[in-house]
């Protein structure tokens, strides 16, 4: 598709709204939006220890902030869902830089992309999984996506009663893969999913609130999250797949043997499915 070179020629789409949606914490003000250059609309979920509402004007939109008590990254996305009123939002992580455009390209591939639902887009600074064209995303391919290339149509997500799963991401102890989930779940609505290679932002990355090294309770929570996302069959093939395919990544932390052993741990375990019925 030739409309992916002219982005910086093409309208920003005025008949659609973007929200950026940030999740953060202990923000005493609104610097955040400087340092991650959002220019336009967002709501801003701050947990912190208080619960409060402010506002403040960006050049080309209203930033909104929610300050409150609760905890969790997926509470705070879907606060930021419900909070929002916009057409499009994106989800927004406190260590991401946006480009100047992302408005632009953003609003330029939901206008040219009418069945799109859910839009995945590139980071500047990390290797792409994908190749260089717009692209339909299905499983398995979504396993290889991160949360903050993640947009979507908020009426989509609202029409088919889909949010980020509570029980997943950090600040639950289960270890991540809340973005799979959701993806998992928005192709269960047959929801369409589209991959397009417009760089809009650079993330750092550095620290993570969750991942605390390739240790057994990673692999054990990695058992978990995907009997609970994909069941018992698909889970243990990947199981195999990740112990092969991640031996570089992970050797120098634990064996072989042992990520094995508590990878099916978690599998056979199934806590989260268990905390699901309950």
């Amino acid at each position: 598709m030739t409309w992916l070179l002219s982005f910086s020629d093409s309208k920003t789409g005025a008949d659609l709204k973007l929200d950026v949606l940030v999740s953060c914490m202990h923000q005493k003000d609104f610097s955040i939006l400087s340092k991650s250059k959002i220019i336009g609309d967002a709501v801003i979920i701050n947990q912190c220890d208080e619960d409060s509402f402010a506002q403040c004007k960006t050049p080309f939109g209203m930033a909104k902030m929610y300050s409150v008590k609760e905890r969790g990254l997926t509470r705070s996305r879907n606060m930021a869902i419900e909070k929002s009123d916009a057409d499009i939002c994106l989800l927004c992580d406190d260590d991401e830089v946006f480009e100047y455009d992302y408005r632009r390209k953003i609003l330029t591939a939901y206008n040219r992309l009418k069945d799109a639902d859910v839009i995945i887009f590139k980071m500047k600074n990390r290797k792409p999984s994908f190749k260089n064209k717009v692209m339909r995303l299905k499983f398995p391919n979504t396993m290889k996506v991160s949360s903050w290339q993640i947009s979507f149509r908020r009426r989509s997500l609202i029409d088919n009663d889909i949010r980020f799963d509570t029980l997943l991401g950090a600040g639950t102890g289960n270890g991540a893969e809340e973005e799979l989930k959701f993806l998992t779940d928005c192709e269960k609505k047959k929801l369409k999913i589209y991959y397009v290679p417009a760089e809009i932002a650079t993330v750092a990355q550095d620290k993570s609130t969750w991942f605390k090294g390739f240790d057994s309770t990673f692999f054990r929570n990695r058992g978990n999250t995907t009997r609970y996302i994909l069941g018992f069959p698909m889970a243990s093939l990947y199981a195999v797949y990740y112990i092969i395919r991640k031996r570089k990544e992970y050797s120098k932390d634990i064996s072989t043997g042992k990520a094995f052993v508590s990878i099916f741990k978690g599998i056979f375990e199934n806590k989260i499915s268990k905390m699901n019925k309950e």
